[in-house]
């Protein structure tokens, strides 16, 4: 009988409940790695709810983004604040791609908080929904001003 490597590590991880993985997740690398992991599955359709989003997008080669993420101060900046909060989720380095139409290359990417790449990314797809049933910004009456 062999030794699957795979199958003694899931049942190490639900034993201890995942407390090794966290851990490294919470390093600078362990970050990197989760984070290109999800760029990764978003690219590849394993996180199937938005491979629309993502179907046929570029996804730059492991080393080159881990490569870049270390070179980039803001991504220290946001790690750092991120520890000193206790590991908020709001407060996560995260990537943000300036423009949604291109694929994860590094002119096109930007450190920015978890928090903040969530909020860009539902106002982009309002934008894009309001877009495409022919309606603009200026059609809209904010609530403050309608309610006056």
């Amino acid at each position: 009988m062999s030794f699957d490597r795979n199958e003694w590590q899931r049942a190490r991880r639900k034993a201890n409940g995942n407390a090794y993985t966290l851990k490294y997740e919470r390093t600078k690398y362990g970050k990197l790695m989760r984070i290109y992991r999800n760029m990764k599955s978003r690219i590849e359709g394993v996180q199937k709810a938005k491979f629309h989003l993502y179907r046929g997008k570029y996804l730059l080669p492991k080393e080159e983004f881990y490569t870049w993420a270390i070179m980039q101060p803001e991504f220290h900046r946001l790690f750092r604040e991120w520890e000193e909060s206790g590991y908020e989720r709001k407060l996560a380095p995260s990537v943000d791609r300036v423009d949604s139409s291109v694929g994860y290359r590094t002119w096109n990417m930007q450190w920015v908080t978890h928090s903040e790449n969530s909020r860009r990314g539902s106002v982009g797809r309002r934008t894009q929904r309001e877009e495409s049933e022919g309606r603009s910004k200026a059609q809209f009456v904010p609530l403050a001003r309608a309610a006056a």
